[in-house]
């Protein structure tokens, strides 16, 4: 397969060019994928404040208002990277059905051989 060792090469390459690319330490995202380590100042806060009762927990508006928080906190992958990871997931996709297809075929033709038909 002629395609794997060019594949690899590609995004090798890429992977070193992004590293290279310098961004201000200001403008870095905070958070698990920092590659430097450094951590990201945490407000103390409680879990659940004191005040709020069992029913709040299942009003449906502090539920989307608590998923806006978090999906605040998320690192959005960039669109490069999108196009990179939307690549390696239809490459993968079109080895396993390929895989998937020849395993198939040659069971087909294992069960012909022994059937004789």
């Amino acid at each position: 397969m002629e395609l794997l060792p060019i594949f690899i090469f590609y995004f090798k390459r890429r992977i070193v060019a992004e590293e290279k690319h310098t961004v201000p330490a200001a403008a870095r995202p905070t958070g698990k994928r920092q590659a430097t380590g450094a951590q990201a100042p945490v407000k103390a806060k409680p879990a659940r404040s004191k005040d709020t009762g069992e029913m709040s927990t299942r009003n449906p508006l502090i539920f989307l208002k608590q998923v806006g928080e978090e999906l605040r906190k998320v690192i959005w992958p960039t669109s490069r990277q999108m196009v990179t990871y939307s690549i390696v997931v239809i490459l993968f996709l079109i080895v396993m059905v390929v895989l998937v297809w020849g395993v198939d075929t040659l069971a087909g033709l294992g069960i012909q051989q022994v059937l004789g038909s």
